[in-house]
C-alpha cells in the first residue's frame, strides 16, 4: 500500500497532547466558540478529504503508468480538484489561525493573518495602511 505523502505546512500543525490515564486536568479548558468548533470540523473533515484524493491521484497516476497508458487529461482534473480543496483547507486553518492568536485581520492581497501594528504582511510583504494620496 502507497501511503500519501502529507503536505509540510499539515505536518506543522500542532498535535494535541492527550491526557494520560492517571492524570485528571487540573482546571476544566474553556468550551471553544461554537464557530470555532464548526471550523475545526470543517477542517477535519476537509484534511480527510484531501488526504484521499491525494492518495486517489496518485494512485491513479500509478495504475496509469503501469499500463503505460498516461491520461494527463484526467489527472489533470483530479489535481485541479485537489488544488481547489487544498484552498479551502488553507482558507479555513487561516481562519483558525486569526481566531487562536487574535490576530487584527487579514492581508487584502493574500489572506495570511497579521498581528496588531504590523505595517506590511509578514507572509507576502503587501502595505497593510491605507496610504493617503495627495490631492494637488
Amino acid at each position: 500500500m502507497i501511503r500519501p505523502k502529507i503536505p509540510a505546512k499539515l505536518r506543522e500543525l500542532p498535535q494535541r497532547a492527550k491526557p494520560k490515564p492517571e492524570e485528571q486536568p487540573k482546571a476544566a479548558a474553556p468550551e471553544p466558540a461554537l464557530e470555532n468548533k464548526e471550523l475545526l470540523a470543517q477542517r477535519d473533515r476537509l484534511l480527510e478529504k484531501f488526504t484521499v484524493m491525494q492518495a486517489d491521484l496518485g494512485g491513479a497516476f500509478y495504475e496509469m503508468a503501469i499500463r503505460d497508458h498516461v491520461r494527463l487529461d484526467v489527472l489533470t482534473r483530479k489535481a485541479a480538484e485537489l488544488q481547489r480543496v487544498d484552498a479551502e483547507l488553507l482558507t479555513v486553518e487561516r481562519l483558525l489561525e486569526l481566531e487562536r492568536s487574535d490576530a487584527a485581520g487579514l492581508c487584502p492581497s493574500c489572506g495570511s493573518p497579521y498581528g496588531p501594528a504590523v505595517r506590511f504582511c509578514p507572509q507576502c510583504g503587501h502595505s497593510l495602511t491605507p496610504s493617503a494620496e495627495v490631492v494637488a
